[in-house]
């Protein structure tokens, strides 16, 4: 009789404990789940910040090549201005050299088309067609020497060699943010931002490979001092 007694003592106690451990493995169990969601939540929001951001970065990197080329495009238009006033004024000295003029006046055609064409691609290669063309007509004041004491001429020559500078200075912008912009996008996180974004890789505006080898051609006027005397 004595141990049954004890026995019940002790599976009551037993039992009592165990339930006392419930309420603590459940208040365990569910102080781990809401720190999990907290986590959770904690890491999709710096995710969405963290693409909200790149998405804005892409768009403002786009923006800045966009302005860029807006730049380099002022400067095509003044070159490409400048070419008939600078064709009548070496024809009316090398009227054999039609060819040249045609080629000047085909490049001219192509880089209208190409600037209407909403093609920064076309755009570019016509850009540099141009520029070839261009070369090979200044060339002529070598083989025609009348040309450099020519008053038109000379003006036109100067105001295309300041227009060439400022080219050339608006393709450097151009390049670099065009550089910034396609390494931004071959990052592993750039990636997906541009991609969502809608950006896309940048071509960069290259001057023409026959321009290293084409005649270098002397913008100063005979008899003018050079710089720095």
């Amino acid at each position: 009789m004595g141990w049954q007694v004890l026995n019940d003592c002790g599976g009551k106690v037993r039992h009592r404990a165990l339930a006392a451990r419930r309420p603590a493995r459940v208040s365990g169990l569910l102080v781990g789940v809401v720190a999990f969601m907290a986590l959770l939540f904690l890491a999709l929001v710096f995710a969405g910040v963290t693409l909200v951001g790149g998405y804005n970065h892409a768009v403002r990197m786009d923006e800045q090549v966009k302005g860029a080329w807006s730049q380099v495009e002022n400067q095509l238009q003044r070159r490409y201005d400048l070419v008939p006033n600078l064709v009548e004024a070496v024809r009316g000295f090398a009227t054999h050299e039609r060819e040249i003029f045609t080629d000047v006046a085909e490049a001219r055609t192509r880089y209208f088309s190409a600037a209407h064409s909403g093609s920064r691609e076309q755009q570019v290669e016509a850009a540099n067609g141009l520029e070839r063309a261009l070369s090979r007509l200044l060339v002529l004041q070598e083989r025609y020497p009348e040309l450099k004491a020519q008053e038109s001429f000379l003006r036109l020559q100067d105001e295309l060699a300041g227009t060439e500078n400022r080219l050339a200075y608006a393709r450097q912008q151009y390049n670099e943010v065009v550089n910034a912009l396609n390494a931004y996008r071959r990052s592993f996180f750039g990636r997906f931002a541009a991609g969502l974004a809608g950006v896309g890789e940048a071509r960069y505006f290259e001057p023409p490979k026959a321009a290293h080898d084409a005649p270098r051609v002397s913008f100063e006027r005979e008899g003018a001092p050079k710089r720095g005397e």
